[in-house]
């Protein structure tokens, strides 16, 4: 217990001491000299100025991850090489739906199967034939304008004369004129109503895309039902000899297709069927 008491009073001693030699401190004057001032001074700007040369050298590396920015290519507002592939990705994506409504595709397919089905041949020729021939024959209809699409277009952006707005707009020009040529007026009038537009009826550059595009759709339609009606009628009329004859002959259980398919393939084959069809379905649209 007293050993506990002379440590007790030792640490107060200690303590006591401490306060004394701080309070002394504290009230002796300070005396400063102005060259000890300017030193200070230069310390704190070198310090200032090494803190700002690395905050810049981090900036610059791109080490902060405070920091969010968008770079261009060289600077001028190109867009992103990244960015760029992933348009035309989406674009390619689009290639044939564009094929299918923006070319003489749909008109073409629509007549060649009218074609085999009023022949009566329901598997002749196959579906890959048919795509394939109205394939390369919109390529062959659509060749002039897939060359101003190419010359006007492709070409002066893939050279950087253009941007790539611009060149979407001159490759839109050939396209229009020729779904316009292709377009009935009325149809046009028709999806420009809906769209509460005006149109004088003689101006394409008034109509826009949005609604020259379903228009011209709606025209190839109609016009293709009418060539494959067309089509119909020698095809019929077979038919309908063929039935008769077999009713006067009493033949009822024998199907008239039975009889009247060869017959239809044969006057198809005389007549030259598929060199009338593709060649006249070809200058339909010149």
């Amino acid at each position: 217990m007293k050993n506990q008491c002379v440590s007790f009073k030792t640490v107060l001693l200690y303590l006591c001491l401490l306060v004394s030699a701080g309070i002394l401190l504290y009230l002796m004057p300070v005396k400063t000299h102005a060259s000890n001032i300017n030193d200070a001074d230069n310390l704190v700007d070198s310090i200032t100025s090494s803190i700002d040369s690395d905050l810049e050298d981090e900036l610059n590396d791109g080490n902060t991850n405070s920091t969010f920015s968008i770079h261009y290519d060289s600077g001028n507002g190109e867009l992103n090489g990244s960015l760029r592939i992933l348009l035309i990705l989406t674009v390619i994506s689009f290639i044939p739906a564009m094929l299918v409504m923006l070319t003489s595709f749909t008109r073409i397919i629509i007549v060649l199967h009218f074609t085999r089905t009023a022949i009566g041949t329901q598997t002749a020729p196959p579906n890959q034939v048919l795509i394939g021939m109205a394939i390369f024959l919109t390529l062959f209809i659509m060749a002039p304008v897939f060359t101003r699409i190419n010359e006007e277009a492709i070409k002066p952006f893939d050279k950087g004369e253009i941007t790539a707005k611009e060149a979407l707009d001159a490759g839109m020009v050939p396209l229009r004129e020729f779904m316009y040529g292709q377009t009935q007026a009325r149809d046009v009038a028709t999806f420009m109503e809906i769209a509460h537009l005006e149109w004088d009826g003689a101006d394409p550059e008034a109509v826009p895309s949005t609604v020259l595009i379903p228009a011209f759709v709606l025209s190839e339609l109609r016009t293709s039902f009418i060539i494959g009606f067309l089509i119909y009628i020698p095809f019929i009329v077979i038919d309908m000899v063929v039935s008769s004859i077999l009713m006067s002959m009493g033949m009822m259980m024998l199907p008239p297709t039975t009889i009247s398919t060869p017959f239809k393939i044969l006057l198809f084959v005389l007549a030259d069927g598929w060199n009338l069809v593709i060649v006249n379905l070809v200058k339909s649209f010149y």
